[in-house]
Formats: C-alpha cells, sequence, structure tokens
C-alpha cells in the first residue's frame, strides 16, 4: 500500500479531523505527525489546549491511523526530517495547510502533494478547531495599501492613509504574520470572546492604549487596532507625524465588501522568525512616502469604482513603494513565493509588515489551493 503522510496540530479533536485522517487513509496506509507544544506556540502565539502527549494518544487511538508521532523540527516545515525518513508516497495538506514551501520540498524529494477540501462527513457540521475556540470570534485585519503611514517616523516626509479591512477568524492565522496577532492578543486580554457593542474608534483607542502604554519603547501603529475593531472597508487619513488618523471613512456597503472578498486571496508564507526585524536598514525620504501615499489613494478610488485592473496595479505599487523604504520586509523565500504568482493575478503585497506571513493576492481568476476570506460586515 501507498504511504501517506499528514501533519498538523489535531488540538482539540473535532469530526472534521476524523473526516481529513478518513480522506487521507482511503488513498493508502496513514502516517500522522503532530507539532509539538513549543512548535504550536512559535506558530500561532498561544498554547494548545491538550498537550502533545494527549494529542499524540488521541491520534494513535484512530483505527485509520498506521502510525503517529510527534515531529522532530519546528517551524513550518517541522515535519521536514520526519519527511526524509519515512518516505511517503503523498503528503496530504488541507487547503488552509497549503503552503508553497511543502509543495516545494515533496518535488524536491520526488513525493506527491495532494490538497483536500474541508468537507464534513455525511451530513455533520464543518468544523475547525478555530471554531471550537471562543477567543477567535475577534477578527483579524489586513491593510491592503498604506501600511507604515501610521507611524509618525514615515508620515513626517508625507501624510496618507492607510486601507484596512477587518478579517472574520475563519482561519487560525499564524502568529507573526501581518494579521495584527499582537494586537488581537491584547483584544483578548481586553474583551475575551468578541468586540463589545459601543463607539467603535472609542474601543479602538481604548484597544491603542492598552497595546502600547506609557514608556513603551516601541509604539504599534493604530491601523492595527482600528482595523481589527471597526468593521468593514476602511479609510484612514494620517497627518504628519500623527499616531491616529485625523479622518476615518467607513465602507460596510455590502457590494463592495462582496466584491473584494471575491477577488482576495492569502497564499500562507513562512511566519517570521522571532528577532527578525524589519525596520533595519531603512531608507525613508519624501519621494517614497509621497509614491505610498498616492498608491494608497488610487487603490481607494479603484475600490469604490470597481475597478480590478486599476486596483491590482495600485495595490502593487503600495508595496513597491513600502519595500523601498522597508527592504527587510522581502526575504528570500517572500521573493520565491512572488516569483511563482500566475500571471493572471492583478495585484500583491504581503500581509503586513514583511518577513513573512502570507501573501495577498487580487485576481478575478480564482487560485487554487489559496484561502478565502470574508470581510466582517456590521
Amino acid at each position: 500500500m501507498k504511504k501517506i503522510f499528514v501533519s498538523g496540530c489535531y488540538d482539540m479533536l473535532h469530526s472534521g479531523h476524523v473526516a481529513f485522517f478518513e480522506e487521507a487513509a482511503s488513498l493508502g496506509e496513514l502516517y500522522v505527525g503532530i507539532g509539538s507544544d513549543k512548535t504550536i506556540i512559535e506558530l500561532k502565539g498561544r498554547s494548545t489546549i491538550n498537550t502533545e502527549q494527549e494529542r499524540l494518544y488521541m491520534i494513535k487511538a484512530l483505527k485509520t491511523v498506521k502510525q503517529a508521532w510527534i515531529n522532530s523540527g519546528s517551524g513550518v516545515l517541522d515535519f521536514k526530517e520526519d519527511l526524509i525518513r519515512i518516505r511517503p508516497d503523498i503528503l496530504f495538506v488541507n487547503e488552509d495547510g497549503h503552503t508553497s514551501e511543502k509543495a516545494k520540498l515533496c518535488e524536491e524529494l520526488g513525493i506527491e502533494y495532494k490538497i483536500s477540501k474541508r468537507i464534513p462527513h455525511a451530513n455533520l457540521p464543518t468544523r475547525s478547531t478555530t471554531a471550537l475556540r471562543q477567543e477567535c470570534l475577534i477578527p483579524y485585519r489586513i491593510d491592503l495599501a498604506g501600511g507604515w503611514l501610521d507611524q509618525p517616523y514615515v508620515s513626517k516626509f508625507y501624510p496618507g492613509a492607510v486601507i484596512t479591512i477587518s478579517i472574520e477568524p475563519d482561519y487560525d492565522f499564524n502568529d507573526r504574520s501581518g494579521m495584527s496577532t499582537s494586537t488581537r492578543k491584547k483584544a483578548i486580554e481586553l474583551w475575551h470572546t468578541d468586540i463589545p457593542e459601543g463607539d467603535k474608534e472609542k474601543l479602538a483607542k481604548i484597544l491603542f492604549c492598552y497595546e502600547n502604554p506609557p514608556g513603551s519603547e516601541y509604539v504599534s501603529g493604530s491601523q492595527d487596532s482600528l482595523g481589527i475593531v471597526i468593521p468593514g472597508l476602511n479609510y484612514l487619513w494620517y497627518n504628519n507625524e500623527e499616531y491616529w488618523p485625523s479622518k476615518i471613512e467607513k465602507v460596510i456597503n455590502s457590494e463592495i465588501i462582496s466584491w473584494l472578498e471575491e477577488r482576495i486571496y492569502l497564499l500562507a508564507l513562512q511566519p517570521r522568525e522571532s528577532g527578525f526585524s524589519v525596520t533595519d536598514n531603512t531608507d525613508i525620504t519624501l519621494i517614497k512616502a509621497k509614491a505610498l501615499a498616492v498608491a494608497a489613494d488610487q487603490v481607494w478610488e479603484a475600490i469604490l469604482k470597481k475597478d480590478a485592473k486599476s486596483f491590482g496595479k495600485a495595490m502593487t505599487a503600495s508595496f513597491n513603494a513600502q519595500t523601498s523604504m522597508f527592504p527587510h520586509m522581502v526575504t528570500s523565500s517572500v521573493e520565491d513565493a512572488i516569483r511563482e504568482i500566475p500571471e493572471h493575478v492583478l495585484g500583491y503585497k504581503l500581509s503586513g509588515a514583511g518577513g513573512g506571513g502570507y501573501l495577498v493576492l487580487f485576481s478575478e481568476v480564482e487560485i487554487p489551493n489559496a484561502l478565502k476570506i470574508r470581510i466582517r460586515r456590521d
């Protein structure tokens, strides 16, 4: 029989996990690698509910599983040495577990790479560990353009807008991946399960102050707290050297939100390494800050007109303006991922400050095996 290998966290074992294992086992004998407690903390920024030994015990008890162990490595490819050791015929992953690094590794090792859709068994509901965790009701955020202009050391050269969208937590996005995970953790400390009722801008200011108490060595940009708390699509205008925007334009028009949702895709990259500094060797000038501000306004105009080609062009221009000031945003692995972007993609950028995370793609043609997002409505 063929050897089939799967790898993951498998915390809070549920019917979705079992259906995934059954689908994988239908192809051959199933071998399961489990992420260690240390790896999960590195990737997700939190501990698992169940320890690695508990998770291993439950996985081994499943009749579909031939053999299981705790992966010997760390990071997204924590199973690499185990994969080389057992030499499976197929590496089987869920679509939200797909990364270009995994596909490339399989190509190098001559292992077939198969991606599964998340399909529940029979009449059972779709399950995910994320959905079972109450904390995950608090959204993430993506900045579509203009990121860094919320930092006074950038806006002092030229004022401009940051454009954000609030993202429903349908996936347990990796820590240090540009989705405002650190700000989201502070929101969870404050509110536990979801954004409370009330004036959203005031709530965002509370979150911003909570994350950045007096004496903070580094002040997180306010677009993070605003992008998480305020639903929909937001245009945040920053005057020179201001921490808080002087103007906020909110769009919760369902037609525009749906237009964006239908065209935005996320490709997972490696999370930023611990200790990695995106702000080293910066080259911030008036010309470059202005280019970032101009591109952000072009993105906003394209969204309101629902002009896909103009949006894609301006989105990429915004990203190029960012990387011209912060060259460390683009690592060698990010460069590899950009080179592999399909030709039909209209625009791209990183989900946050760079160094890894998620590649945000804008396309009117479906991108297989990429993640779709839901923008939080009001």
